[in-house]
């Protein structure tokens, strides 16, 4: 079966602009690339509690998995990106919460700054199905 590529904006997940949210590539599998997930209303808003911020990102994210058929335990790679090593604690804890007892491969940064300076927290995963 060849490979089909079909991209994915979720409409409870902000517009996205000069990416897509989710790119599912199929043929015997299904394997899903997630953009960076920011914590990011779905109207633009950005809060100012960090920790809100985490949630949301990992809230967008299960409404792309959702929104392509997957589900959390599909996930096989993560990569996060934060911009303090003070959020080091509050994203262990909303990521444990988020995961349960799957643990999939991971990658996690502490970066300068991301693409808007409100921004706290980017992750982005790829899922297989």
């Amino acid at each position: 079966m060849a490979a089909e590529v079909t991209k994915s904006n979720p409409a409870a997940v902000a517009t996205p602009t000069g990416y897509t949210h989710a790119i599912q590539i199929t043929g015997d599998y299904r394997r899903l690339i997630i953009s960076g997930q920011v914590g990011m209303a779905q109207d633009g808003s950005v809060s100012a509690s960090r920790e809100a911020q985490i949630a949301r990102a990992l809230a967008n994210l299960r409404a792309v998995l959702t929104a392509n058929g997957m589900t959390v335990e599909n996930i096989v790679k993560t990569t996060a990106f934060l911009i303090d090593h003070d959020l080091l604690p509050a994203y262990r804890k909303a990521r444990a919460g988020f995961f349960g007892d799957h643990a999939p491969a991971s990658t996690l940064l502490i970066v300068a700054g991301l693409a808007d300076p409100r921004w706290v927290i980017e992750i982005e995963a790829e899922a297989v199905a």
